[in-house]
């Protein structure tokens, strides 16, 4: 008898230390979170959010493109993913020019896009061919190029940031808001360069109200309109609304009606976007986006208001790196030459 209680002891004891061992195991095989507080954390690096900004690289511009990039890389701390988007024929050179250049330590990927996705979806435009190029639209199809980020930034080649570009991509965006703008309004130090060369600021700049189908939209021709040339733009709502359809359809309604032209202030990629997001877009900080810098050279906005700006744009037709500019010492701070030699640029004694 005694025996037999010897041995049930024993086997109680081995099945004890079984469970023991079972949950023991069990608790170890857990995930991090729902361990306790002595585990080890990710470092702060691979914890990090990663801010992704599109660019284009278009020929004959790409200076513009590499002096953007050196800017925004050289005023933040923040982990950057720079998508890089071109045509099949200039991407070459411009990953050259970033692989041999102080940019090779930026965090890139060049991304082709195929300009077929606008066929039948431009209203070929004499006045003004520069503004017909392929890579102007490429903002209206982020999502497809971009695909596994909430947020993102798009600029315009002819910026530079002079902030901490996460404070851009820290910019709320309302609730339903697929993107956030600069509205063309809402800076008092802009309206009097904006009057002097005879800008546009409103929706009659951009739309041809004399036509029906812009009538029918209900919206007032002193509508104060923005600049899409800076966006932050949430991914999820950009595809739920459809929004990339959406300016397809205006765009196929131009084309049949002449609804807008680049003989209007802003040309054929602003005025899809204006009547898209029209009330339904957050605004981006003013000094984020301060422009005209492009469109005559010789307005000129104070050096203690452009040093308080975040981002300059060059927005119009006298671009920093060809002649006649102004402000060109500020876009030259960041420009890189060109390692191969085909970019040079336009100066009056060149």
């Amino acid at each position: 008898i005694l025996l037999f209680v010897s041995v049930n002891q024993i086997l109680l004891l081995l099945l004890v230390l079984t469970v023991c061992a079972i949950l023991y195991n069990k608790v170890h095989q857990m995930p991090s979170a729902l361990k306790n507080e002595t585990v080890d954390l990710e470092s702060p690096e691979e914890m990090e959010e990663e801010i992704p900004v599109v660019i284009c690289a278009a020929a004959g511009r790409m200076g513009a493109t590499v002096a953007a990039i050196s800017s925004i890389y050289s005023n933040t701390e923040a982990n950057v993913l720079f998508y890089i988007v071109g045509l099949k024929t200039t991407i070459p050179h411009i990953r050259k020019w970033i692989e041999n250049s102080k940019l090779k330590e930026i965090k890139f990927k060049v991304v082709e896009f195929n300009p077929m996705v606008l066929k039948g979806k431009i209203r070929q435009d004499a006045s003004r061919p520069e503004l017909l190029q392929p890579l102007n639209f490429v903002r209206f199809y982020l999502p497809l190029l971009i695909q596994k980020h909430e947020k993102v930034i798009y600029l315009d080649d002819d910026i530079i940031v002079q902030g901490d570009i996460q404070e851009l991509y820290d910019t709320k965006l309302a609730p339903g808001h697929a993107a956030a703008f600069s509205d063309d309004c809402d800076l008092p130090s802009t309206h009097e360069m904006v009057r002097s060369v005879g800008m546009q600021n409103t929706y009659m700049g951009f739309l041809d109200y004399r036509k029906q189908a812009i009538r029918d939209l209900g919206i007032s021709p002193s509508t104060c309109s923005f600049n899409p040339g800076v966006i932050v733009a949430n991914m999820t709502e950009w595809k739920h609304q459809r929004i990339t359809k959406q300016l397809e359809k205006w765009m196929q309604r131009n084309v049949e009606e002449n609804l807008y032209s680049s003989t209007l202030g802003g040309g054929v990629a602003t005025s899809p976007m204006l009547i898209v997001f029209h009330g339904k877009y957050s605004a981006i900080n003013p000094m984020w986006h301060i422009r005209h810098l492009g469109w005559s050279p010789d307005t000129r906005y104070s050096e203690q208001f452009l040093q308080e700006a975040k981002l300059l744009h060059w927005n119009g037709r006298y671009k920093p790196w060809d002649y006649p500019s102004v402000h060109t010492d500020l876009w030259e701070n960041w420009f890189i030459p060109d390692p191969s030699g085909k970019f040079k640029l336009t100066r009056p004694d060149s």
